[in-house]
This record gives C-alpha cells, structure tokens and sequence, in this order.
C-alpha cells in the first residue's frame, strides 16, 4: 500500500517530510478514507504516508485567545460528541458528528479528515460551512488562514497544497439568540453515507407572534459538487416571522438551488426533494424549541471506556520504514504481553494480528470498515482494526476477543450472557461483537436498551435478528462477574 511510513510524534518533523516528498506523501490520522483509498488502489501516486496521529497538542478543543471555537487536526467525531462547549455553542456539529459512520468509526475519524477528504457529502463540512468555519493550513513556508467556502474547489478537490498540513479549524461560538439543527437523511440509521444533509442556523428574536428572524444560515450537502450556501433562502427568510407559509416557500427556494446527481444510492429528483424536506423540518424544529433531532437524550455510547467523558491518551512512540524494503519490527502490547512483530510494516492492523501475532479471533468481513467484524481495544477506545495501519500498534495497547477472558480461564460476562441467550449464530460477527460488548460494559455497567443498541450500530450480523444479542448485553450488564 505504501512503500514508506512515517509515525512522527513532531509537527516540524511532519511539515519537512511533506516539502521532502510533494505529492508522493499523504497525511494519515484517523486513517479511516485514506486507508481505503490505498486499499482500492485508487491513488497510486501516493507512496510515502506521514501519521501525525501521535503529534502532541493536536487532539484539543477549545477556546483560542480570540474568542473562537478551536479544533486540532486529531480532534475526533466522538471528541465533538462528548465535549460541552461543542454541544452548549455548536451544537449543528456535535449534531453531525454523532451521525458520522459508528462508534469505532468516530474514535478514529478526525473532523480535518473529514473536512480535506472533500466529498459534498460528508457531515461535518455543511455544519461548519454554516458556523462560517476557517482553516488553518501550515507548512515549512507558512501557515494561512482559509475560509471554508474558498477551501472546495470541487469533488474532493481541495486549495491545500502538496506541502500544507491543515492544523486547526476555527469558528465563532453560536450566540444566546442563534438556535441551529444538523439533518441528515440517509438509507438507514447507522453507517449511512448522506443522500442529502442540511444545517440551518437562525438568529432570531422571539415576539407574541412568533420567531422573526434576523439573519439565518442554510448549508446543503450531497446535492451539488460542493457543499454550498443556499443563500436565495437566507435572503428570502431574513426580516420575517418563520410561520408555516414562510418556511414552506425557503425550503423551495433551497430545493431549487441544489444541483444533484443520479447516482446508485439515489435518483436526483429525490434528492432535491429532500432538500425541501430537510430545511423544513430544521426551521420548523428551530421555531418550535425542538432541535435535538437524533442526538441522544441519554448519555452517548463511546466505546472508549471509563466514562466515556474522554478518550484514552495517545501513544509517543516515533517509527518509520525506510521505502526500501527495511522497516524495525513493531513494538506493541496485545492483550497484556509485550510482542515484537517483524513484517507487518505495510499491513492493516486486523492483518497483523491475524498473520504475524496469530490471533486469528479478530475477523476480516468487509475491510472497509463497515462490519465491525474487527473490533478491537487500541489504547482503550473501540476500533475496527481493518481502518488502523499495523505501524500505529508500534508502543500501544491492544485488547483482542482473546484477551476478553480473565487468565483463570473464566469468561467475561459478555461472553457468558452470549451463551446463556443463544446470542451466537454463525459465531463470524461474535468476536467484534464481543469487543463493543465488554467495551459498553465499562462505560454503562448497566446499560439500557438504547445504549445496547447503539454499542452495536457498527456490527452487523446477517444470520438474525438482533433480539438475543440486546437480551445478552443486557443481561452481562445485570451481572459484570460470571464464571
């Protein structure tokens, strides 16, 4: 997949290894787009890979000494997810965040990710297009500030340049007097890719008749080359009460500003339809009060363990192979043993673990990340390991479904209640099933049906239904410690 990789724990180091090797070198962090793009063979100019996933100082949300909102390149979904001042003052994007991919999906998927693998229908570029978003892209001859509506050029063409790593994203806090809504329509709950989405943003005032808006913001995705501003109804809605017929009338104009396309997933007609749908529906919940929508009114399921309130800290170990056939050995923990593992230098993790530690309880489905038949523990948090290069094990910690049994011999809880309940079927999905399990177990000792159910939104099995598998998970929960 690549003939040289470079796991840097320096930002400088990144930013000389980019102006080194041009358009040959990609950036990979959570690695969740690149790596199937390598995988497919479908950039077969890229040959040098520079993982900054390890970079301190990277991974932080907050304010900056200007006021604004402030996130590093690392930065996750699932960061934006937990974190207050994204839910308290941005909340369109924590609403996107959440309806990215699955829970081991957004514990590895970074926000910049999203943002430069510049496809119209990502989730987090309309939210952040609507919060007026910026970006900062750094390299040895600079750094500059770009816009988020001059960043797309077209589909997934982006104005960054070979040399240019994109280093934070900024954007102001929404106001006490702005109410927004993230709505995504897709083909199912979980695992969707958008057919279309929209953010709307209004700043309005409140009277005895209604809300009268005073300026709004509508960002449409999937339905033109780039995401756009629909900005014949920001015009239109600005200056009037958001009463039904108003509404009605923006959410043509939006519908009538979309340029989709036929595509496998969905004809353009439909497309544009939802458009209409999607604006309507977040004005109306913005004028009613209402615009939790799909995000969770418990407490979000994570998969990365403890509280859920923060993701596991990264590793510091530095590796590098050399493009010519040499590469050190990878230096990990699996399941609590420290293991040196010669070979695995251009593999995914589920393939290391599988060929050169053995460990063949990690199941390969899809590869591409949508089975989660490859669940596995990476420094705490759930991951599917088919989305992780095998050199990002270098200096962390793996937990796989081997490692799930206590060294006595007793089973874990989850695995228990899966048999107790008849939850294994075929047994192909058990093990990643498994992992999100016991993971859930640690966040949610007893979890409630929801919360099953959303532990398990990235593992699918096609034997059955999923009725025993929720009874189980449950019922591990009634009971952590069987034997």
């Amino acid at each position: 997949m690549w003939q040289s990789y470079h796991l840097v724990t320096e930002l400088e180091h990144a930013l000389a290894l980019l102006a080194q090797h041009g358009v040959r070198a990609r950036i990979m962090a959570g690695a969740t787009d690149l790596l199937n793009e390598l995988e497919r063979q479908v950039r077969p100019d890229v040959d040098v890979i520079v993982d900054i996933s390890n970079v301190p100082g990277l991974a932080a949300i907050a304010l900056n000494a200007v006021g604004e909102i402030e996130l590093g390149a690392l930065v996750t979904h699932n960061q934006c997810v937990a974190a207050p001042l994204i839910v308290e003052r941005a909340w369109p994007l924590a609403q996107a965040c959440w309806e990215v991919g699955a829970p081991q999906i957004r514990n590895r998927a970074t926000v910049a990710g999203n943002l430069i693998t510049a496809s119209p229908a990502n989730d987090t570029i309309t939210p952040l297009l609507a919060l007026d978003a910026a970006v900062t892209l750094r390299s040895l001859r600079g750094e500059r500030r770009v816009a988020l509506q001059d960043f797309y050029t077209g589909v997934r063409r982006t104005v960054m340049q070979a040399d240019e790593l994109l280093v934070a994203i900024t954007f102001a806090p929404m106001k006490a007097t702005e109410r927004g809504m993230f709505i995504k329509m897709g083909l199912r709950k979980a695992q969707a890719i958008s057919l279309a989405n929209a953010t709307v943003i209004v700043d309005g005032a409140e009277t005895a008749a209604g809300l009268h808006a005073n300026s709004v913001r509508v960002a449409l995705g999937a339905v033109a080359p780039t995401v756009f501003r629909a900005q014949q109804a920001e015009a239109f809605l600005v200056g009037k009460l958001l009463d039904d017929q108003i509404i009605d009338a923006a959410s043509k104009l939006a519908a009538e500003q979309a340029r989709p396309i036929d595509d496998l997933r969905s004809p353009a007609a439909y497309r544009r339809s939802m458009v209409r749908v999607a604006v309507g529906r977040a004005l109306r919940a913005i004028v009613a009060g209402d615009t939790r929508g799909w995000f969770p009114a418990e407490k979000p399921v994570m998969l990365w363990g403890g509280d859920g309130s923060s993701p596991a800290t990264l590793q510091r170990a530095a590796w590098q192979s050399d493009g010519n056939g040499g590469a050190p050995p990878i230096v990990t923990r699996i399941n609590g043993q420290q293991v040196t593992l010669s070979g695995a230098s251009k593999k995914t993790l589920l393939r290391m673990l599988r060929e050169d530690a053995g460990l063949t309880g990690t199941k390969e489905g899809c590869a591409e990340g949508e089975c989660g038949a490859c669940t596995v523990f990476l420094n705490g948090a759930a991951v599917m390991a088919c989305m992780v290069p095998a050199p990002c094990a270098n200096g962390a910690e793996i937990v796989t479904v081997e490692g799930l049994a206590a060294p006595d011999g007793k089973l874990h809880a989850v695995q228990r209640a899966f048999v107790e309940h008849g939850a294994v079927q075929c047994g192909y999905c058990t093990p990643g099933l498994l992992m999100s399990g016991a993971k859930l177990l640690e966040e949610c000792p007893q979890p409630t049906r929801w919360e099953a159910q959303q532990a398990i939104t990235g593992n699918l099995c096609r034997c059955t239904g999923y009725y025993k598998i929720l009874d189980a998970l449950q019922h591990a929960g009634a009971a952590p410690v069987l034997d």
